[in-house]
């Protein structure tokens, strides 16, 4: 494990400090954790962006797409617990 050195302004240095204290974890691993938390959501939302502008790609280049009404239907009624078809792909034009 390679060793950073990080200057945190006082206020926050407090805060993170008491967090600790009240999560039981030493100052450290309350920073490790955090840091942690915020770089896996940042990875995780870029990979979710990457895959909306894929299927955005997808969809204009096949000029297909799903009737909004038709996957809500389905969506209440998979949430009811009851069977329901899944929505087809249609053409549109662009």
């Amino acid at each position: 494990m390679s060793t950073t050195s990080l200057k945190l302004p006082e206020d926050l240095k407090r805060l993170a400090v008491a967090a600790a204290k009240q999560r039981g974890v030493t100052p450290h691993a309350f920073m490790v954790e955090a840091i942690r938390t915020v770089a896996t959501a940042e990875k995780r939302r870029a990979e979710f962006v990457a895959e909306a502008l894929a299927a955005r790609a997808d969809a204009l280049r096949s000029r297909k797409g799903f009737d909004a009404a038709e996957v809500h239907t389905y969506l209440r009624a998979r949430a009811k617990g009851k069977a329901a078809s899944k929505p087809k792909a249609k053409s549109w034009r662009a």
